[in-house]
């Protein structure tokens, strides 16, 4: 299938590890020209320069607090500066810290809005002047398994990216007469720095080894296994694409069977 991503420009937060890497990878290798950003600077080019070794595509690379409004408007016109637009928008961001009620502050509640609420709206602020101008684009979300099901412990991310989905089901409804699709995409047990952070934290909560927290999670999957980074891509990159004209507003897990809800 020809998913028709040639010379498309796409950004991807977060992207120089984990799930936000696999996506670039796979734009990358459907042809798009991709624009990268994370924090660490070093970590951030040593990806650019695997995708561009790889792939061939263009890749420039931005380091980039998403959390911080400033630096936000700052990757987005050093992107269209360098590619003269942009057509796909990955939006994600570093989960917030583990915790329950009682172990979290105010401060705490408000971090996690900034990093994956606020970094959201204002990167689709940010890009829809130029998704209008080329006649249409894609905003795809990266939230969590958790705003259909939410995680025990993790009361913050529960909190925060439930509020994207909100966001942007709306945001889709308006956009949708300029032809810039919008869905979420819920990553459920994805192998991933971020996972063997919830695991580390699990295994000392109830006194077991790191591998045993990792089965008891597994146990939770009918598929019977964590899943790759790349499984979790390869729905991301058809969502850019030109097959998934008729889909917004829509919220999908990739997760194993994992979720029990109907919807």
């Amino acid at each position: 299938m020809n998913l028709g991503l040639t010379d498309k420009i796409a950004v991807v937060g977060a992207s120089s590890k984990g799930l936000g890497k696999a996506i670039a990878f796979g734009l990358a290798q459907e042809g798009a020209k991709v624009t990268v950003c994370a924090r660490n600077s070093n970590t951030l080019e040593t990806t650019a320069e695997e995708i561009r070794n790889q792939t061939n595509s263009e890749v420039l690379a931005v380091p980039t607090d998403v959390s911080q409004p400033e630096q936000v408007e700052s990757l987005i016109n050093k992107a269209i500066a360098h590619f003269g637009g942009i057509d796909i928008l990955v939006n994600n961001a570093g989960g917030p810290r583990a915790g329950r009620f009682d172990d979290l502050s105010a401060e705490d509640y408000l971090n996690a809005v900034h990093l994956n609420l606020m970094s959201t709206i204002n990167l689709c602020r940010a890009v829809v002047p130029t998704m209008r101008a080329r006649g249409g684009g894609r905003i795809i979300n990266l939230t969590s398994v958790s705003v259909k099901q939410p995680v025990d412990g993790l009361m913050l991310s529960n909190m925060a990216r439930t509020g994207v989905i909100g966001f942007a089901k709306t945001l889709a409804t308006e956009l949708a007469p300029d032809k810039i699709l919008v869905n979420n995409v819920c990553p459920g047990i994805i192998f991933t720095d971020r996972i063997k952070q919830l695991a580390t934290v699990r295994a000392e909560e109830a006194g077991i080894s790191f591998d045993a927290a990792l089965e008891r999670m597994t146990a939770d999957i009918p598929l019977g296994r964590i899943g790759d980074p790349e499984e979790f891509a390869n729905l991301v990159v058809f969502l850019a694409s030109e097959r998934a004209s008729y889909i917004t507003g829509a919220t999908i897990q990739a997760d194993g069977g994992m979720v029990k809800s109907l919807l």
